[in-house]
């Protein structure tokens, strides 16, 4: 089997997501190269014709501790042994259980109660939901409105469309979506001369106190992505303004979601990025790297307070939502082994040296005349080029293939997120290949 035998056989049969499906086919300067992968091996992918890539973004963000992992695997297949997956409605099994206590216990027990579902949209719509429906619940019809961010991203379905404010994603579905309302981002790069990150968020924090005035009696919720907001350019702000988020959702009994279905497990230097805000959220978005990426997987944790807001004995007053695959035995299976190898690796410690090496690594391209704000928080890095090719992201993602590198740039903004397995030497190797398909993306 050959890449050029795959290739062709994808663009007939599989509808890729988030491409357009003619920039695979074409060879002009907006083509997409399509590679068939063979396997994995640590932070390497491997295509059929046995060329390598370094996989940078851990395949969407969701790799933590390198492809076909050992300790993962190994649990998986004796799960296979026991349990692939039951029923979660009148049944139950424990690795659901067990995965559900170790991450109430992550914080600190304030989120005792955990929602399944399979991916980050779904739960998504489960925290807006169950919010919505708390405060139905408790006698506040009127709380059915939204806030999110400015640029903000929180999935692509339907509901979710409704707090993610980035237009590619959403004009096309206007007519389908009930729009939530905006309040300014506190990304660090709007700073103006003379003020620090910390200034910028008590700016938009009070621009959010502004509108919390005027409209908390219709708000059920401000949802955030804490201290990075991913898909709009790796935008990342003070964890003051969560600080004072919280503060401010108390003062006017709004809830507040903490969407870290990309920022959590460890990406942003400690397990949950709120933590470092020392805030507890009234409800918790996991999905991502909880897996390690080997399976679908998504969690939503929430307080005694939300949760007593359905119990009764009507039905109607439950929060009726499921999905199929609902707490899947395997796939909890897989985030208890991660969260085996996050403990017995001392994972955190070792990821702050690490992120350091990738600082220093990262430096050079802070005094490259084309770029601007380089930026990290803890296993995240970025950077935005200064450049008005409509076309720069994918001449870079071309270079970077071209290099062994596997970096997906965000409009003018390349990222790094590699699997924690990373070594010194392999992300030296990727900063220096990566500074080689910016020069060539730009010329």
């Amino acid at each position: 089997m050959s890449n050029a035998d795959l290739l062709q056989r994808s663009l007939n049969a599989v509808w890729h997501p988030c491409t357009q499906m003619k920039q695979h086919a074409s060879r002009d300067d907006g083509s997409l190269p399509l590679i068939p992968i063979s396997r994995g091996q640590g932070v390497w992918l491997y295509d059929f014709d046995g060329n390598r890539y370094l996989d940078a973004i851990s395949s969407w963000w969701v790799n933590l501790f390198g492809h076909a992992n050992p300790r993962i695997n190994a649990a998986l297949r004796e799960q296979l042994e026991q349990l692939e997956h039951v029923i979660l409605a009148g049944f139950t099994h424990q690795p659901v259980i067990e995965l559900s206590e170790r991450l109430s216990a992550l914080t600190d027990n304030a989120l005792g109660h955990c929602f399944f579902a399979s991916d980050g949209a779904s739960a998504t719509e489960i925290a807006l939901k169950m919010s919505f429906h708390s405060w139905r619940n408790r006698g506040r019809d009127k709380k059915q409105d939204f806030l999110c961010l400015e640029g903000s991203y929180h999935g692509e379905t339907v509901g979710a469309l409704a707090v993610t404010d980035v237009a590619i994603f959403k004009e096309a579905y206007a007519p389908l979506v009930r729009s939530a309302r905006t309040v300014p981002s506190p990304d660090a790069r709007q700073a103006k001369d003379g003020e620090t990150s910390e200034d910028v968020a008590r700016r938009a924090a009070a621009a959010l106190e502004k509108h919390l005035e005027q409209h908390h009696e219709s708000i059920a919720a401000l949802i955030v992505e804490p201290l990075i907001q991913c898909a709009s350019g790796m935008a990342m702000y003070d964890p003051e303004y969560l600080r004072l988020a919280r503060a401010l959702c108390d003062c006017y009994e709004v809830h507040l979601i903490c969407d870290e279905i990309a920022v959590g497990c460890g990406r942003t230097g400690t397990f949950f990025a709120h933590e470092q805000a020392g805030i507890k959220p009234d409800f918790l978005c996991v999905s991502k790297g909880i897996s390690g990426g080997y399976l679908p997987l998504s969690i939503v944790l929430t307080t005694d307070t939300v949760f007593a807001a359905f119990y009764d004995s009507a039905t109607a007053r439950g929060f009726l939502h499921s999905h199929s695959y609902t707490g899947n035995a395997l796939a909890c299976r897989a985030a208890l082994a991660t969260l085996d190898i996050f403990k017995s690796d001392q994972v955190l410690d070792k990821n702050r040296e690490l992120s350091a090496h990738i600082g220093h690594c990262l430096a050079p391209f802070g005094n490259h005349s084309r770029v601007k704000h380089l930026r990290q928080r803890g296993m995240i890095a970025a950077f935005d080029v200064i450049t008005d090719d409509p076309y720069f992201s994918r001449k870079f993602y071309r270079e970077a293939l071209a290099r062994e590198i596997l970096l997906r740039p965000i409009g003018s903004t390349v990222y790094f997120m590699p699997p924690y397995t990373i070594s010194n030497d392999e992300f030296a190797f990727l900063a220096q290949r990566a500074a080689e398909a910016l020069e060539a993306a730009l010329k």
